[in-house]
C-alpha cells in the first residue's frame, strides 16, 4: 500500500455531502459501504474512499493511528 495514500487518509477532508469537512479516516463505515454500492467518485477522492473502505472492511484502522499523531 502506498504510504502517500495512507497519509492522505488522515489529512484529507471530505469535500461535500453529509460528512463535509470530516477527515476521510473518520468517515463512518456505513457511508463508505454506501459509496461502494453506488460507485466511488473518479480521481484521488475515489481512490481514498475505496482505500478507506477496504481498511475498515478488514479491520485495519489501527494502521492509521501512528499517522494521526503527525
Amino acid at each position: 500500500m502506498d504510504s502517500e495514500i495512507l497519509l492522505a487518509l488522515v489529512k484529507t477532508t471530505m469535500p461535500f455531502g453529509k460528512y463535509k469537512d470530516r477527515y476521510i479516516c473518520n468517515l463512518p463505515e456505513s457511508y463508505l459501504v454506501w459509496f461502494h454500492s453506488q460507485g466511488f467518485p473518479p480521481g484521488k477522492l475515489g481512490i481514498l474512499l475505496g482505500t478507506m473502505y477496504e481498511i475498515k472492511l478488514n479491520g485495519l484502522e489501527y494502521l492509521l493511528d501512528p499517522l494521526k499523531k503527525r
